[in-house]
């Protein structure tokens, strides 16, 4: 009866939780939305770079807070840390519909990032309410909060439409209102609900806490985080402007493809705290990086058209330029047929198109002599990157790195268990700062080379790296570990 109930408790501190978690997930994405609105509709004038900044601002404060964040939850335990955050981080939301420039949106945006620092107080909070072989599939279930961004881009494009029906240019004010009102009713009732649990080493100094800094694991699980976790957050923010800008879809659309890649992410990761626990979390990372560098290969390939040189015509013999016309060119006794210019062809093919055709470059009673070009050849390359395909495969990398980031923290209980808030903090922290710096690098890439895919060339890259180090690292441990072994060999038979 005491194992059902205590099941019972943990399996209520695991839903509230998880409910607080999508709600301040929700917050902390709220800005891909609704900067994205006010610029799209000349509330403010902000520059690319300045959205990048402002998607990315709140991310940091929830990224660089989740270390002490972390710590807090070790020392005093989940349901006075939570219920503070929750309460605490309503204020500027509430003060958001007085922003009136650049400087206090960045500025209430950064204290509003603060709900991104939940993720650090579950994950200490839940793991320590359930036994090694339930944690994987336990932080997998409370990962699904992330599915709060999938919320935010899904409902608040329609609710700012509506909401600026009557006032087009402060509708928009209710929404942050609506959010922080919402945190307030889910910090009471963690108060009420929840029933407060420490671990036990909770009297460690903080330089005490602060050792699993020293190890490079940590640092190689915040890398994994990195992409996963950050570069989910940064494209639940940047697919909405991307759609808009490269397919021309209404913000409604464009929000809802944008939910189309962060709700499976978000609802996978149970799934992926499933597979962590039955198949190890090295197997499930390998798959998910492995997979996150062959969907960015093919995603970076951007809508373009190529024009390059085509097969020309060269004179067969020499002679005078008789006759030009559109279907063909006249040299001595000899014609030579062109080719002439297609239609374009339908916008959204899958496949790349070419067309070519040949300009006449010679004049007529020209001399032309043997092998001299009578005619250039022009080939056009055109890549629609089919909005559909191009859809499909950000969902599944969207699924790909939502299983990875529960495989990430399945890791943690098992190398840390008496440090799960401080490095889970760390790791999310990690992670966060790539959910920051991810809006900002985007930015930069799209005016440096004026292409939307280029960010894809960043993950390829980022994947890549991760994927070398984690193979390495496992394969230097495996030596080491065949060197003990045949070491304790030889030291039994003497």
């Amino acid at each position: 009866m005491k194992n059902t109930n205590s099941l019972s408790q943990s399996h209520k501190i695991l839903f509230l939780n998880t409910l607080a978690f999508t709600v301040c997930f929700a917050c902390w994405t709220l800005n891909g939305v609704l900067v994205t609105f006010l610029v799209d509709n000349g509330i403010f004038h902000w520059s690319v770079v300045q959205v990048g900044w402002l998607l990315g601002i709140p991310i940091l404060t929830g990224s660089i807070m989740r270390l002490p964040i972390g710590i807090l939850t070790d020392k005093f335990g989940g349901k006075y840390v939570f219920s503070l955050l929750l309460l605490l981080s309503s204020i500027p939301l509430f003060l958001l519909p007085y922003a009136d420039s650049f400087f206090m949106f960045a500025l209430l945006s950064f204290f509003f990032g603060m709900v991104g620092t939940s993720f650090a107080v579950g994950i200490g909070y839940t793991s320590i309410w359930y036994p090694k072989e339930w944690q994987g599939r336990a932080l997998g279930i409370f990962g699904m909060g992330n599915a709060g961004a999938a919320i935010t881009t899904f409902l608040a494009p329609s609710l700012l439409n509506h909401f600026s029906i009557g006032d087009p240019q402060n509708g928009w004010k209710i929404l942050p209102v609506i959010y922080a009102i919402s945190l307030v009713l889910i910090g009471i009732a963690f108060l009420i609900f929840a029933q407060n649990k420490k671990i036990e080493n909770s009297n460690k100094t903080v330089s005490q806490m602060l050792i699993p800094l020293k190890s490079a694991r940590v640092w190689r699980f915040g890398a994994y985080y990195f992409l996963v976790f950050g570069c989910f957050v940064a494209y639940s923010q940047w697919l909405l402007p991307n759609f808009m800008n490269v397919y021309q879809t209404s913000l409604v659309m464009g929000g809802l493809f944008a939910t189309m890649f962060s709700l499976p992410s978000g609802v996978i990761r149970a799934f992926g705290g499933y597979l962590s626990d039955k198949f190890g979390a090295r197997k499930v990372m390998y798959w998910v990086l492995g997979s996150s560098v062959i969907l960015s290969a093919l995603l970076m390939v951007p809508k373009m058209e190529i024009t390059t040189a085509g097969p020309g015509i060269l004179a067969a013999k020499k002679g005078v330029v008789k006759e030009i016309n559109e279907k063909t060119v006249k040299v001595g006794d000899k014609e030579y047929p062109i080719i002439q210019k297609a239609s374009l062809v339908s916008e959204n093919a899958i496949f790349p198109t070419t067309s070519s055709w040949q300009n006449v470059v010679v004049a007529h009673n020209q001399n032309v002599a043997k092998k001299e070009l009578i005619a250039k050849g022009i080939t056009v390359i055109k890549f629609d990157a089919n909005m559909w395909v191009f859809l499909v495969l950000v969902i599944l990398i969207g699924i790909s790195w939502g299983i990875g980031k529960a495989a990430v923290y399945k890791h943690i209980p098992e190398y840390f268990p008496t440090e799960v808030g401080v490095v889970g903090g760390i790791v999310g922290m990690i992670g966060g700062l790539g959910g920051f710096l991810g809006p900002i690098i985007f930015g930069y890439l799209l005016t440096a080379t004026g292409i939307w895919s280029s960010s894809w060339i960043f993950i390829l890259l980022f994947s890549i790296v991760c994927l070398v180090w984690m193979h390495y690292t496992i394969t230097q441990l495996a030596k080491k570990k065949e060197v003990t072994t045949n070491k304790v060999i030889l030291e039994a038979a003497a």
